[in-house]
C-alpha cells in the first residue's frame, strides 16, 4: 500500500468528509488518516514540541475518530456534537477494549483535545465545539468512574450501566 501523504490543512473541506455510503465512510477513513498526519506535521512544526509526542497525540485521537466517530457513528469529524467524546469515553472505550484503564483512556483524550484545537486554530471547527470537546476530554474522574463501574457490574447491571451513557442511536 502506497504511503499516505498529509492534506493541506489550509485546503481542507469538511465537506469532503460526509459520510452517506460505505465507499464513503473508506474515503473518509482514508482522509481522516491524511488529516492527522497533517496534524502532526503541524505539531512538529510548533516549538517544543517532541515528534514523537506529537504522534502520540495523533494516534489517540486516531482511535476515537477513525474508530468511533467514523466507523462506529458515521459522523462528519468536523460537525459532530461534543457529547461523542463522553459517549466514546463513557461507554464505547470501555466495553470495546479488553483492559479498559485511565491510563490508556487519558492518552487517547488528550489527543482528542489537542487535534480538535488545531482544527479550531485553522478554522475548522468552531472554537465552541473545540471548548466542549475539550470539556468532556477533561472529565477524567467522571470517566474513571464508569470504568470502575464497568468492573463491578454484577447481574442485570449492565442495563443500567448501559443507560447511563448510551451510545449514539441507542436505546437504553
Amino acid at each position: 500500500m502506497p504511503a499516505t501523504s498529509p492534506l493541506d490543512l489550509q485546503h481542507v473541506s469538511p465537506d469532503q468528509f460526509e459520510i452517506r455510503d460505505f465507499a464513503d465512510e473508506i474515503r473518509v477513513d482514508g482522509l481522516c488518516v491524511q488529516l492527522l498526519l497533517a496534524i502532526r506535521d503541524h505539531l512538529v512544526g510548533q516549538p517544543g514540541v517532541d515528534p514523537r509526542e506529537a504522534g502520540q497525540l495523533c494516534q489517540g485521537a486516531d482511535h476515537f475518530l477513525r474508530e468511533f466517530v467514523i466507523a462506529e457513528c458515521r459522523d462528519n469529524l468536523f460537525h459532530l456534537p461534543a457529547e461523542r467524546v463522553r459517549q466514546f469515553a463513557g461507554h464505547w472505550y470501555i466495553v470495546r477494549t479488553l483492559e479498559p484503564n485511565l491510563a490508556e483512556l487519558g492518552a487517547i483524550l488528550a489527543g482528542i483535545d489537542c487535534c480538535y484545537r488545531v482544527l479550531a486554530e485553522h478554522g475548522l471547527v468552531a472554537a465552541e465545539l473545540s471548548s466542549a470537546i475539550g470539556t468532556a476530554c477533561a472529565d477524567l474522574d467522571y470517566y474513571c468512574q464508569r470504568i470502575d463501574d464497568f468492573w463491578a457490574i454484577e447481574g442485570d447491571g449492565f442495563i443500567s450501566w448501559r443507560a447511563a451513557c448510551p451510545l449514539p442511536g441507542r436505546q437504553a
